[in-house]
């Protein structure tokens, strides 16, 4: 299960101790849907969009698309595909359907790249969008269905999947075509999708255990509910993010010596930043790619403007292993002879929280392993902690206001206003 220790936590624990009972009352009513944004909840109740027979539909039409498709299109931006690409690109099936992202950009050369990867494969699309309204995926969902149609004329239909709400145009014009449709849940925001139809066919496709990422959010669930308050991981964090905000820091970096989380950080500040960043407020999320970030950020994070708290995403049970060579060159490197890549990683990991907890306040955030069944307790645990967390700096979790106001602005331009 999930841990997280807070260096130096003495020091804050009078603060921690002030903020207990109203970040416990937050979560008591998230988990009991006793405060005003019940429509916006429907991730917190999963059962309501990944119960069995919905998950038995994924995997069904997934297994279709394994068989059938050399690539599957992803056609969404943001809280539409960053959850399932964090997912796919981390720990999904590379030798089968090869997963292409499009629908995130409005770049001509980006689009161009996009067609001519699907040249000479068998291809299947999956058009992502809630209201059916944003601008990158509903123009791309146009150039690729158009490609789909050129491509399988009369049967193109079969090899177009949609998810969107229901009644929505979206759902309209895929009756109309034979289009086989997914709902995109009208009380689940786009950046809380990661267990619905919308991060889980795509990830079914990649050939991930969608019912061991359920069953994993699902134990983090239960975790939360029955953890004493002051060890509540998510308590913890969320109270100690407002703690270090308090105390003028206004930048948290996650940070993790694991590649393979370097898509799943795009997940998470879009969780944060949409979701804090408003009525002035907010803590902007930003990310740590190590080792190799600590050749450039690090500097700052070290003798820059004390601005920033970080936060540590580590996996403790690694099965990877390569050991360094011995080399008859004197490269000076000899001390590292039979040392393992693994424990050297290791090494360094400890080095930064040893250095960084000196200029600033760091959490670490640790997980067994990096599998479906661990993604599903990340993705939950961060949702709950972000709703605690906006709740104690009094915004609503779930709106975007500075989102659509740029929307309007760019329609206005576009000539659809």
């Amino acid at each position: 299960m999930l841990k997280i220790t807070v260096e130096n936590a003495i020091q804050y624990k009078d603060k921690f101790d002030s903020l207990l009972d109203e970040a416990n009352h937050h979560l008591a009513d998230l988990f009991q849907s006793t405060d005003s944004y019940t429509d916006s909840k429907g991730w917190v109740n999963l059962n309501e969009h990944a119960s069995q027979e919905k998950l038995d539909r994924i995997i069904s039409k997934a297994q279709e698309i394994r068989e059938q498709a050399d690539a599957f299109v992803l056609i969404g931006v943001g809280g539409s595909n960053n959850a399932a690409r964090s997912v796919i690109e981390s720990i999904g099936d590379k030798s089968g359907t090869q997963i292409i992202y499009a629908g995130d950009t409005l770049h001509p050369q980006k689009i161009q790249e996009t067609i001519n990867k699907l040249e000479d494969k068998s291809f299947y699309i999956d058009c992502i969008a809630k209201n059916f309204e944003t601008l990158e995926p509903g123009s791309g969902f146009r150039v690729l269905r158009k490609l789909c149609e050129r491509t399988y004329g009369d049967e193109y239909a079969r090899r177009v999947i949609t998810t969107g709400t229901v009644d929505s145009l979206l759902h309209k014009i895929s009756r109309q075509e034979g289009f086989d449709f997914f709902d995109f849940p009208l009380n689940v925001g786009g950046r809380f999708t990661a267990m619905t139809n919308v991060g889980l066919l795509p990830m079914a496709v990649a050939n991930v255990d969608i019912k061991a990422l359920v069953k994993g959010a699902e134990e983090m669930k239960r975790s939360l509910i029955e953890s004493p308050p002051s060890e509540n991981p998510a308590l913890i964090y969320s109270i100690h993010r407002n703690i270090f905000y308090g105390l003028n820091r206004k930048l948290e970096i996650l940070s993790s010596f694991d590649y393979r989380f370097n898509f799943f950080f795009k997940w998470w500040r879009q969780l944060f930043a949409e979701s804090e960043g408003k009525d002035g407020k907010g803590i902007f999320p930003v990310t740590g790619e190590f080792s190799e970030e600590l050749h450039s950020i690090g500097q700052f994070l070290q003798d820059g403007e004390p601005i920033i708290f970080e936060t540590f995403l580590e996996v403790i049970n690694k099965n990877e292993s390569y050991k360094v060579p011995k080399d008859h060159i004197h490269d000076q490197f000899d001390y590292l002879d039979g040392k393992d890549f693994s424990e050297i990683n290791r090494m360094a990991y400890e080095a930064t929280v040893e250095a960084h907890k000196l200029s600033m306040p760091v959490m670490n955030i640790q997980i067994d392993s990096l599998d479906a069944y661990h993604f599903g307790q990340l993705f939950y645990f961060f949702q709950v902690a972000c709703y605690v967390s906006c709740k104690l700096m009094g915004v609503n979790p779930f709106n975007q206001p500075g989102v659509e106001s740029y929307k309007k602005e760019m329609f206005r331009k576009l000539g659809k206003l």
